[in-house]
């Protein structure tokens, strides 16, 4: 019997040894996991920058900071979540360890005496051999760094500590570099929840230009040479995740008229192809009327387009003229030998997951009849590609008509919604533009331009009261007259107002002179009211020859 069994064991050990050869001789290899392939859409966390460092350098200070706050925070919001996630998932584990608690108990009082017997004979562990190390070189001594290289140290750290963050961030952002007009540029830090709209108040407060509707985010395409204006309410970080990671592509800040035209003659788009009288001029509440109906009613109405356009061949530097017809799904065509009616016409292009552009010299690129271009293609296709449709117009108002035209049809009542706001930004940077300039007031008209009082102050700049209070001007007209009889009829009143000149040619030089005359009551608001002198006072004389001599000069 224990023959038999070693014979077992031995055919046993026999065949996993046959086996192992087998599986070296075969050289079985383990399947590696595929690793992740690396795509187009990885995000990037700049725009227009080589690297992410360069686009944190170029941020202003305040926006550095800001950024950094912003990181913080979702950053703590993260980690508290994932802490009360950790402290309810212990609970649930202690809950469910705790009634082998007992039994570990039980298992370690059974073992203490096993290791109480052999503990005792293990030998101590040897000491720690002293080493005699010299101590460490003292730092050198540090220069004092100037008031420039501590602001430059401190933004490096900032940018370090930024570098960090932002890939633990929980928001996606993007370090977006915006060229102007002047050939300039901004960089703006746009996150995931930003629309266009956002972005483009970000832009008015750093150029402090003037907030009217035509400012827009363009983007354009080198490579395919296309543009296009951002809509105010397109998610401006996921348009840009859509561009590779070397692009040549740009965004502008750019005015452009042609984006809401369409609602400031709303005519020339749906009354001209109807070859109506109407499309030459109308008046504001007409159009207002025409904007309400199409665009406010049960549907949208998109423009009625259709007429004869140039399609780019496949691959091919050819253009065929075709017949095209706008609709609300998409751009429809009549095929060779068939009729306009619906059934006869073939579908082109459907506008979902499409963005239309402005082709840019496609005369000289693509030999196009005309420099009036238009480009269908989806937003993730970013090269040459034969899903790219190219037509061509004869003139530029029919490429605006159809390009307005594929922009409702795509975007139906979002379009005016987007305008609306867009004018009233405008109105509200307008009217604080308007309370920022304060109109000067008129000057009062007693003193000229530039005059000063006797007592050495500038006047004040006061309204007169004549034009506030016109019943009071008239009684201090009237008190005037009267005053003015009066001292025609009494001589001796008249002179004390000239008192102080001829009292100071008689009087000794030696003697202080008199007060200045006040004048400000010339250009004050209260009425002039007549004077009224007493008679027994000894302050105003008949006549100044009357005077006393002057006490004798001490010596």
């Amino acid at each position: 019997m224990e023959q038999t069994c070693d014979d077992i064991d031995e055919m046993f050990s026999n065949l996993l040894g046959e086996m192992d050869m087998l599986t070296q001789s075969l050289g079985v290899e383990t399947v590696q996991p595929p690793s992740p392939k690396v795509s187009n859409n990885e995000f990037s966390f700049t725009v227009g920058f080589k690297d992410l460092n360069e686009s944190l350098n170029a941020l202003e200070d305040k926006d550095l900071d800001a950024l950094m706050a912003d990181l913080v925070a979702d950053i703590n919001d993260v980690e508290q979540r994932t802490l009360q996630a950790q402290k309810t998932s212990g609970n649930q584990q202690s809950t469910v360890t705790q009634p082998s608690t007992a039994l570990d108990s039980d298992i370690c009082s059974k073992l203490s005496p096993v290791t109480g017997q052999f503990g005792d004979d293990l030998p101590p562990p040897p000491p720690d051999p002293d080493l005699d190390l010299p101590p460490p070189p003292p730092p050198p001594p540090t220069e004092p760094l100037t008031q420039e290289e501590r602001e430059a140290q401190a933004k490096a750290d900032k940018i370090k500590l930024a570098l960090e963050k932002l890939k633990e961030a929980k928001v996606k952002k993007l370090v977006v570099k915006v060229h102007m007009y002047d050939n300039s540029s901004k960089s703006l830090m746009v996150d995931e929840r930003q629309v266009t709209r956002d972005v483009l108040d970000n832009l008015f407060e750093k150029t402090h230009c003037d907030c009217n509707v035509d400012w827009c985010l363009y983007e354009m395409y080198p490579e395919l040479q296309i543009e296009r204006f951002f809509e105010d309410h397109e998610n401006v970080v996921e348009v840009l995740s859509d561009w590779t990671r070397d692009t040549a592509n740009k965004i502008m800040f750019l005015e452009k008229s042609e984006k809401y035209a369409l609602f400031k003659n709303p005519q020339n788009f749906y009354l001209a192809s109807k070859g109506r009288n109407e499309s030459k001029e109308m008046n504001d509440k007409n159009k207002e009327a025409l904007l309400e109906e199409s665009f406010c009613g049960t549907s949208v109405i998109v423009p009625e387009l259709e007429g004869a356009l140039y399609l780019k061949e496949d691959g091919k530097k050819s253009w065929k003229r075709r017949y095209f017809l706008l609709r609300a799904s998409g751009i429809y065509y009549v095929p060779k030998g068939k009729t306009k009616t619906s059934r006869d016409l073939a579908c082109f292009i459907q506008f979902e997951n499409m963005n239309v552009y402005y082709g840019s010299q496609h005369k000289v690129k693509y030999k196009a009849p005309t420099d009036h271009c238009f480009v269908l293609k989806h937003p993730q296709i970013q090269k040459e590609s034969q899903y790219i449709k190219y037509l061509c117009c004869d003139d530029q108002a029919t490429l605006h008509q159809w390009v307005t035209g594929i922009r409702i049809a795509k975007y139906g009542k979002l379009l005016y919604d987007n305008y609306k706001c867009a004018v009233k930004k405008a109105g509200l940077s307008s009217r604080w533009a308007n309370q920022g300039t304060v109109e000067p007031a008129a000057p009062a008209r007693s003193l000229p331009a530039g005059a000063v009082q006797s007592n050495g102050q500038v006047p004040q700049i006061v309204c007169h009261a004549s034009t506030e209070f016109p019943e009071t001007q008239k009684k201090a007209d009237a008190s005037e007259v009267q005053a003015k009889s009066n001292n025609i009829s009494a001589p001796g009143l008249a002179q004390p107002v000239m008192r102080p000149q001829k009292f100071q040619s008689k009087r000794n030089s030696l003697q202080p002179p008199p007060p200045p005359e006040r004048r400000s009551s010339a250009i004050s608001a209260s009425p002039i009211l007549p004077s009224k002198v007493k008679r027994d006072s000894g302050i105003f004389l008949a006549d100044p020859d009357t005077f006393p001599a002057p006490p004798p000069v001490l010596k």
